[in-house]
């Protein structure tokens, strides 16, 4: 690759660098899937003379990878991608095979987030440290976890942020190639009800039925729910009893909560531990905890967005932002850093889908967007 300050992207280098990433599939739980995806990343970054950590995986989940480049010293720019996908093993040839019709590129992950990762990987080899213009350091971190919550990078993903001025993730863009500004955090819960089992029909009236309990808690739950503040609250799952002529002695649900700022966090986990049994033979079981915090729009944010509006509209495109309800480890970071998520491939909203796609003819100008904010941060 050239190192200039005018550096291009064309569509072909990208899309076979693209498509190389996501014919290694890497499904979340399969750390050695994960693995040959990082060896791929980690030399092609050794490829381009870029300094390289591995941090090695655990709880069977893949390693993590860290690629620096700059020697400025100071807060500079991480930006967060991730290696693995939800697409299991076996996606590529049975359901998905990378194909290109028309304007747009399949594949398993192209778009949640190989497609973005590589567009990163491109802009970051173009910087040359000759360019007067770049002056912050950049850390490209690729976690192994993402699609599952994060559960091992977490504590790395923060670290990093809280070396950095300034965090871009790219995941993909939304409604028609949108960057994201703010994302709801996520908070998960179990509420477990105890009560008497007994013979159905020998001793029904002496049972306390958990089920019948757990369901009235269940209505008073979800009726928290609130669209116009954004609150969603579902109870997604629900178990319980073991036959059906025994009174059931235990019920569980479990709860997913969508939170779009952490006083309504707060609020929402206050009336949850508030719930009371309606009757002294029931007990009940809360636990849970905010899985990844809300992603609200600071001005920090919105300086950062603005700044990279200017430079698409200099491209000639419009980057418009929103805010979504599903997360990202952009909810990490959004406390600690200016943080602006979204910027990598236009995803047409495929993520997650057996039709995942990626608008082709975007790519360039989108790595050039990326390319030019590296650059011209501050």
């Amino acid at each position: 690759m050239s190192h200039s300050s005018n550096a291009v992207f064309p569509i072909d280098a990208l899309l076979w660098g693209i498509r190389r990433w996501v014919e290694i599939e890497s499904p979340s739980q399969d750390g050695q899937a994960v693995n040959r995806m990082t060896d791929i990343v980690e030399a092609d970054y050794r490829a381009q003379g870029v300094q390289t950590q591995r941090i090695p995986g655990r709880d069977g989940l893949g390693d993590h990878l860290i690629a620096r480049k700059g020697n400025k010293h100071g807060p500079g720019i991480l930006v967060l991608s991730h290696n693995d996908t939800v697409h299991p093993v076996g996606t590529l040839d049975d359901v998905l095979p990378f194909r290109i019709e028309g304007d747009r590129a399949f594949g398993p992950g192209i778009a949640d987030m190989k497609g973005g990762a590589f567009l990163a990987f491109s802009a970051i080899a173009q910087l040359d440290v000759g360019d007067l213009n770049w002056t912050l350091p950049v850390t490209h971190v690729l976690v192994s976890d993402e699609e599952i919550g994060s559960p091992t990078s977490r504590e790395l993903i923060e670290a990093e942020a809280r070396k950095a001025k300034y965090v871009l993730v790219t995941e993909p863009g939304r409604n028609g190639g949108r960057c994201v500004t703010a994302r709801k955090g996520i908070a998960t819960f179990e509420l477990k009800v105890h009560g008497r089992a007994t013979h159905a029909g020998l001793r029904h009236r002496d049972g306390r039925n958990a089920i019948i309990e757990l369901a009235k808690h269940i209505l008073a739950i979800e009726a928290l729910t609130d669209y116009e503040r954004g609150l969603t609250i579902n109870v997604g799952t629900i178990r319980g009893g073991t036959k059906p002529n025994v009174v059931p002695f235990e019920a569980i649900a479990e709860i997913d909560i969508r939170l779009p700022t952490p006083p309504m966090g707060e609020e929402i986990i206050r009336k949850l531990r508030e719930i009371r049994p309606t009757s002294d033979d029931y007990k009940l079981m809360l636990t849970g905890r905010i899985k990844r915090p809300p992603y609200t729009k600071t001005e920090a944010i919105s300086e950062l967005y603005e700044t990279a509006r200017s430079i698409a509209s200099d491209l000639g495109f419009d980057l418009s932002d929103s805010a979504t309800s599903g997360a990202s480890d952009a909810n990490f970071t959004a406390s600690i850093a200016a943080t602006l998520d979204g910027i990598g491939v236009n995803g047409l909203d495929s993520a997650h889908t057996h039709y995942e796609c990626m608008e082709i003819s975007s790519a360039p100008q989108r790595a050039q967007m990326l390319y030019q904010l590296l650059r011209t941060l501050r």
